[in-house]
């Protein structure tokens, strides 16, 4: 699997709520579907270690997507923000907007989430498969920390290098979103999020069964290609000979990803839950 297959998975990402449905005080950024993506991505040309993680192979997409854009020109890039020779925080992305004669501020976030309906407030319900992190968790470093950053005097020293003033620059947040809902939620409409984010289900251990799903072939992706559409992967493994590497990732606590494909050549995407 290739960056190009990452690219492409990132190029289908979906905004995790469109307009300001959730009333947040920042709105999402979406890139425009040039059609001159498609046509790049097959000769994209990105130095990417083999090591890098995800996030950073996002960043990496986003810039490259902006640097083929007509409409945006890259001005700036994980600018860092200092306090006493101390990093107090960094501002993803500044960008020109040519059309509009404006600079946009933007933070970038790419998340996978699951659906736990056992959780009362609806928002609350969107955790990480680790359930280390949340949406609204995410929400509240955005509000509180990382948004407020463009404003602090130690940024305006920064921006007055770029010739820009804060006060004149627009924030945005790009907060792009993979989810995953129960089995039994599949085909539901989930409230407030934009529901082609969802992506595929999730299930418990228990629940991953000989029975259930021996007929079925699956392979277990590196993190860093979670973003990739399971139709690009070419190593299949039976019910019995997947079971050793998800027994590994249960022991670890990390809930595995795993790609599914059926005789039928139709594929899937879930999560099992080592909780």
């Amino acid at each position: 699997m290739s960056i190009k297959e990452q690219y492409f998975g990132f190029l289908n990402s979906k905004p995790l709520w469109k307009s300001d449905a959730l009333n947040l005080g920042f709105s999402q950024f979406e890139f425009e579907k040039e059609s001159n993506n498609t046509i790049l991505a097959n000769h994209i040309i990105i130095d990417i270690k083999d090591n890098e993680v995800l996030g950073k192979r996002i960043e990496h997409f986003f810039e490259y997507l902006i640097n083929c854009s007509k409409r945006y020109q890259l001005v700036s890039k994980n600018l860092q923000v200092f306090k006493d020779k101390t990093t107090i925080g960094e501002l993803d992305f500044l960008l020109k907007d040519l059309q509009k004669e404006k600079t946009i501020h933007i933070e970038l976030v790419y998340k996978f989430y699951i659906y736990d309906p056992d959780i009362k407030d609806e928002l609350s319900r969107w955790i990480g498969p680790n359930r280390k992190d949340s949406l609204l968790q995410k929400f509240e470093k955005l509000k509180n920390k990382q948004l407020p950053l463009l404003y602090k005097s130690e940024t305006e020293l920064i921006l007055e290098e770029l010739q820009l003033k804060s006060k004149d620059i627009e924030q945005k947040v790009c907060y792009l979103s993979n989810l995953f809902v129960p089995v039994s939620y599949i085909g539901k409409t989930i409230p407030i999020i934009n529901n082609t984010c969802i992506v595929g289900f999730w299930i418990k251990k228990i629940e991953f069964t000989q029975e259930k799903y021996s007929t079925y072939r699956f392979n277990i992706p590196q993190k860093k290609n979670w973003v990739i559409a399971p139709k690009y992967c070419n190593t299949w493994l039976t019910f019995d000979e997947i079971k050793e590497s998800l027994e590994l990732s249960i022991l670890q606590k990390k809930s595995p990803l795993l790609w599914m494909k059926s005789n039928e050549d139709l594929y899937h995407r879930f999560f099992i839950t080592w909780w």
